[in-house]
């Protein structure tokens, strides 16, 4: 996957999730022992401790039903700049905390791409888009904003920081998608956002759905940035989160998309996100998280062939 160091950044935000519990997941992380998994697979790890968040700054929005409007914003700005610098160091992962946390995580490095040359892609995967707006969230918890806002929708400008470079939203490719809001589904219809909701993994399984993106992605010489949140995967496997939605991707399933992204060799940041370890049982669901990463970091389930799509030759009629 990479010779660069794996960079552990702990992001206890829990401001943008309804719930308290989010600000364990870092801890809860590290129990689990991710960075031991990582050491085996014969990387260098380097756990950078944790994210403190930028002072705050006085913020008010219109939106009445916003909920920590200054913390969210403190944290983004924060988490911009340590991914913006560790991205160009080597490869960063980042243990949540809630969902905001990839407002920061993105932005910062689509910045560190935009400034190479390269084109950057996200695979999100989520029970949720995350394409609220300010203006548009009716609940008022921050995690619903962070794809809206790294794409540059308006509504940001004045409250977040200014984003260098926004996400191409055809660069962004959503897998597990089962919760949608009338108003994000209103604004995906144009957008360009792949969309894969749990019927489409049903129906074609979720190997050729991914096999798609990830081609695009070597094609373009992209760099790829992956968001892993905990309600992707079914609550019946993964408990340990504040927004369960049932009907979520299986062990499989998940392990599957990971062994495939390591085959890829296009990956070259992670978030772990929204483990809530009040609401989990015995670790497991991060244990589960872990092994998620583990695999794809190379950790194998079957020994079998490394599949390149970087060094795919391209078909030529």
């Amino acid at each position: 996957m990479t010779q660069k160091p794996c960079l552990l950044f702990g992001v206890p935000v829990q401001e943008g999730a309804g719930r308290l519990g989010c600000d364990m997941g870092p801890s809860a992380f590290r129990t689990a022992g991710l960075a031991t998994e990582l050491t085996s697979l014969g990387y260098t790890v380097e756990d950078r401790g944790n994210i403190l968040p930028a002072p705050l700054r006085e913020l008010r929005h219109e939106n009445g039903a916003i909920k920590a409007l200054p913390e969210t914003v403190a944290w983004t700005e924060a988490i911009a700049e340590a991914a913006y610098r560790a991205s160009g160091e080597g490869m960063p992962i980042f243990l949540g905390g809630d969902h905001s946390l990839s407002a920061g995580s993105m932005t910062g490095l689509a910045r560190r791409a935009a400034e190479e040359g390269r084109e950057f892609f996200v695979l999100w995967l989520d029970s949720h888009p995350d394409f609220h707006t300010l203006e548009t969230t009716t609940s008022g918890n921050l995690h619903g904003v962070p794809m809206a806002y790294a794409t540059g929708r308006d509504g940001f400008d004045g409250y977040f920081p200014k984003v260098h470079a926004p996400i191409k939203p055809e660069n962004v490719c959503m897998v597990g998608i089962r919760s949608v809001d009338p108003a994000e589904r209103k604004a995906l219809v144009t957008t360009g956002v792949t969309i894969h909701d749990m019927r489409a993994i049903d129906e074609n399984g979720v190997a050729p759905l991914l096999d798609a993106f990830l081609k695009r992605v070597a094609e373009a010489d992209g760099i790829l940035h992956v968001s892993l949140d905990v309600d992707f995967l079914d609550p019946s496997i993964a408990p340990g989160v504040g927004t369960t939605v049932p009907g979520g991707a299986t062990f499989r399933e998940a392990h599957l998309i990971m062994e495939m992204l390591h085959d890829s060799g296009l990956v070259r940041s992670l978030d772990l996100v929204e483990l809530n370890p009040f609401l989990d049982e015995r670790g497991r669901t991060a244990l589960l998280m872990v092994d998620l990463a583990s695999s794809l970091m190379g950790r194998r389930v079957l020994d079998r062939p490394t599949q390149s799509y970087r060094h795919t030759p391209k078909v030529t009629s």
